[in-house]
């Protein structure tokens, strides 16, 4: 039975380029060349007498899916040490996102890591943006702000360009606007996420934020108020892909601007110790970028 055990670097090995689904980019994580990891994925292969990927694209054949959270499952125990106790059934995550960044950006690409990591059970939370209102027993969470952080460890996740939007019935009832200054008093949808003073101070113009009309403490409100004519918003580009790509908002000029806020992924000290949080963060990371 001994002799049936493969090697710890051939299940490594085939756990990373399982993920990965490349062999240049499993051999730099593992810091072999690329002919070791394919040399590995064979050993394997040989040893427990089946196919694991099925084509070029390393997709994974039905028995390799199940072999890969057998595992996966396995290196996770094998990293536990004696006295930390055992888990049993499906690995637990929980993530506390802010409501736009879910809709626009985590959930169409969450199927991928579902697909990816079956043996992880995400539990989705909303946060609110900048008053960091969050689940306390969050295991990872996705923040908008500054990045100033002193409570958690952090990574930047995903900065952004802002600019105007409006629906296209409405732009073609206002419009044209050909500069700035064709924005002066029009309808500014307002946002404590996404203030105009941005806007303003990157095209030299002195107008103080606006303080009357409709205001929202979520982009994806304010992105629907505005496909529904009610004015001018400010949004950030990836954000709003949803609703650019629909065609219910459009951009009332070419150009863009940095916003002065970036997402970020947070986490206590100790956190990423947990197999399952260091394979999201791992996986969102590269998701985003």
């Amino acid at each position: 039975m001994t002799s049936r055990i493969p090697p710890i670097q051939c299940l490594l090995t085939f756990e990373t380029l399982a993920r990965l689904r490349s062999v240049t980019q499993a051999a730099e994580e593992l810091h072999v060349t690329p002919s070791a990891v394919s040399h590995r994925v064979r050993q394997l292969e040989q040893i427990i007498g089946t196919k694991l990927f099925g084509r070029a694209d390393f997709s994974l054949t039905t028995e390799g899916s199940e072999y890969l959270a057998q595992v996966r499952e396995g290196l996770a125990a094998l990293q536990k040490f004696p006295g930390m106790g055992a888990t049993v059934g499906k690995r637990k995550l929980k993530l506390a996102v802010t409501p736009t960044f879910a809709r626009s950006i985590l959930m169409p690409r969450l199927r991928q890591f579902t697909e990816a990591y079956p043996e992880i059970d995400l539990t989705l939370q909303v946060s609110i943006p900048l008053l960091d209102v969050v689940a306390e027993d969050a295991d990872l969470t996705i923040r908008f702000g500054t990045g100033r952080y002193a409570d958690v460890e952090h990574v930047c996740l995903m900065k952004d360009e802002v600019t105007p939007l409006a629906a296209p019935a409405w732009v073609r009832e206002h419009g044209p606007f050909d500069s700035v200054e064709d924005l002066r008093d029009m309808p500014l949808l307002r946002s404590p996420l996404e203030p105009w003073r941005t806007w303003f101070a990157a095209h030299d113009l002195d107008w103080t934020e606006p303080v009357e009309g409709s205001q929202f403490n979520d982009i994806g409100l304010m992105c629907d108020a505005a496909a529904q004519g009610l004015g001018i918003a400010l949004v950030r580009l990836k954000l709003g892909a949803p609703w650019l790509e629909q065609g219910t908002l459009v951009r009332l000029m070419d150009r863009s601007v940095p916003s002065p806020h970036a997402h970020y992924l947070c986490w206590r000290t100790g956190a990423m110790d947990r197999w399952e949080c260091a394979a999201f963060a791992d996986w969102l990371r590269k998701s985003v970028s």
